[in-house]
């Protein structure tokens, strides 16, 4: 059984048409954020979840964070925009057991599944040899590493926001945090990518989110 977590719901009827026209597979719910999500998945006890990285007042990652922290042994599988290169490793260290781009969700989603009922990983292969290449380079000195890996899932989501033109006051009511603490995540982010100040701040978000996404 699989229950998908989306706030758009084209893309989950979508993908429940797809998933139950296959054999041994049948979408057994579905939720728009969290909090509903999280009541379901314990009654309807799924054997995987298909979660969107973007949620209403939360994110994908934490959402598996919690799923995995209550049931350690349920398969996720994060089906996402963005870019692979910026979410995925972060996606899989949260508990994923799998990574998805929505472009080719339709084609590879039962793919996907099947794997991560099977016990396996699923990333493209695209990511699977970034992810070796990485490994590999691991602990050389000339090693290239993003300005925005320094930053925790936090962090990173505030930086997000901030791209997306949301002041610290809706991205606090989004994040369920107090101003104070997207305030003190506003500042971590400076100190860690170098910016002087608010506005330098706001100009590389901007930048950011324009060169990794969009929908």
């Amino acid at each position: 059984m699989v229950f998908i977590v989306d706030d758009h719901p084209i893309v989950r009827d979508g993908l429940t048409t797809i998933i139950n026209h296959e054999k041994n597979l049948v979408v057994c719910g579905e939720a728009d954020e969290p909090q509903d999500a999280l009541k379901a998945i314990s009654e309807l006890k799924p054997d995987v979840v298909v979660v969107d990285i973007t949620l209403k007042n939360s994110n994908g990652i934490e959402l598996t964070k919690i799923l995995k922290a209550r049931y350690s042994a349920l398969p996720v599988i994060v089906l996402s925009i963005h870019d692979e290169s910026i979410y995925a490793e972060r996606a899989l260290r949260a508990g994923a057991s799998g990574y998805l781009m929505k472009e080719v969700a339709s084609e590879n989603i039962v793919i996907a599944i099947r794997t991560v009922l099977s016990g396996e990983i699923y990333v493209s292969n695209k990511l699977g040899k970034h992810l070796l290449r990485k490994m590999a380079a691991a602990g050389k000195a000339d090693t290239i590493i993003a300005p925005t890996d320094s930053l925790s899932d936090r962090e990173l989501e505030v930086l997000r926001l901030t791209g997306r033109g949301y002041k610290p006051s809706k991205i606090a009511q989004s994040m369920h945090l107090s101003v104070k603490t997207v305030e003190t995540y506003r500042a971590r982010i400076k100190e860690k990518l170098n910016l002087a100040n608010a506005d330098e701040l706001l100009r590389y978000a901007i930048q950011w989110v324009g060169s990794t996404y969009e929908a």
